[in-house]
């Protein structure tokens, strides 16, 4: 964005005159991020621009947010960064071309790593996100906001895929077969989640939905980890949400744009380490069933994700981002390698198969 908007913005969250001090913040694909200062009082907040495609109801982002702020600060617990507010007391200013801004406190000597490069990272990284819902289990679930709707509901998912195997060209068709077939062989993931909807063993649980190390804020000096960040997508959710995508993000040893499809594998000591980091994370919050169905989370996660990737490419490429034709067709395939590799890893290992 132009600097003189974000700086325009920056003027309604500070009460200056001055003009006030702004730069980029991290490399988020979704948001544009901020870090903006008050020369005067040498104030400094974290500034954001919510991206209102994805997010159209950026209330109740920050509705969600001020939830959880509110709870964490009256239990005595690790804080997430206060919500900052306009100078007309709004936690939300819309500049001219209705882009939604918010601000929050900024974090001095923090840091947020890129990658969790070993497996005590993904431990430490699973475990922080375990706690956090633990923390959060005494909230009324009811009153947050669903902010991406059916966004971790693999029913809904899957009625997208078939939806749009209905609709698509021949040409994508006949490229997607292998990928569609193998997809629909595991519609038993489908079925698992579907019937665990209204199951009170598997209750609506707080979620972050977006896990990963460098959205965990930690202290430069002591290198201890100061708090969850980037909680725009804090909801309702089931038990795999978390675990799940960590699972298929970390755990594998390549990224889901990697086409070195022999080179896809579960790397164990960071499943096992993920496993155990959230389970101990969660403490005693899971019920009996959602812990005896703990290894379906990475199943679950990247069977989703492999068919959001395929419906994409069905759909003409509408949603993710792609740098060449058939990149979401290659990420699907990347994440039915993935699956068919976790599939083996349970069955070799804890002698585990959902099929």
């Amino acid at each position: 964005m132009k600097t003189e908007l974000v700086k325009k913005a920056a003027t309604h969250f500070f009460n200056s005159s001055l003009e006030p001090e702004v730069q980029l913040l991290g490399n988020g694909l979704i948001h544009h991020t901020y870090k903006a200062t008050d020369p005067s009082s040498k104030k400094t907040i974290v500034l954001q621009a919510i991206n209102t495609q994805v997010f159209k109801s950026p209330e109740d982002i920050v509705h969600n947010y001020l939830l959880v702020y509110q709870f964490l600060s009256r239990q005595k617990t690790a804080p997430i960064p206060a919500p900052v507010s306009t100078q007309e007391g709004q936690l939300i200013w819309k500049d001219e071309d209705l882009n939604a801004w918010r601000a929050t406190e900024f974090i001095e000597n923090s840091f947020s790593p890129m990658t969790a490069g070993t497996a005590g990272d993904a431990f430490t990284v699973s475990k922080i996100f375990g706690d956090f819902t633990r923390t959060l289990s005494g909230i009324e679930v009811s009153n947050f906001r669903e902010i991406i709707p059916g966004f971790h509901h693999l029913p809904w998912r899957y009625r997208q895929l078939e939806d749009a195997i209905a609709i698509a060209p021949l040409d994508r068709l006949l490229k997607s077969t292998h990928s569609i077939a193998a997809f629909r062989q595991r519609k038993g993931l489908v079925n698992f989640n579907e019937s665990i909807q209204h199951d009170p063993s598997y209750p609506l649980r707080i979620m972050h939905h977006d896990c990963k190390i460098s959205n965990i804020l930690f202290d430069k000096i002591t290198n201890q980890v100061i708090c969850p960040v980037d909680l725009d997508t804090v909801m309702p959710g089931r038990f795999f949400s978390d675990l799940g995508d960590m699972i298929r993000s970390m755990s594998c040893s390549v990224d889901e744009n990697s086409l070195c499809w022999e080179e896809i594998h579960i790397i164990p000591d960071f499943y096992q380490s993920i496993i155990r980091g959230y389970l101990e994370g969660v403490g005693d919050i899971f019920s009996n069933a959602e812990k005896q169905h703990i290894h379906w989370a990475g199943l679950i996660m990247i069977y989703m994700q492999g068919i959001r990737f395929l419906a994409d490419f069905l759909n003409g490429d509408i949603y993710y981002k792609i740098e060449y034709p058939e990149q979401n067709l290659n990420r699907a395939l990347n994440q039915l390698i993935l699956l068919e590799k976790l599939e083996t890893f349970l069955k070799d290992n804890y002698n585990f198969s959902p099929y």
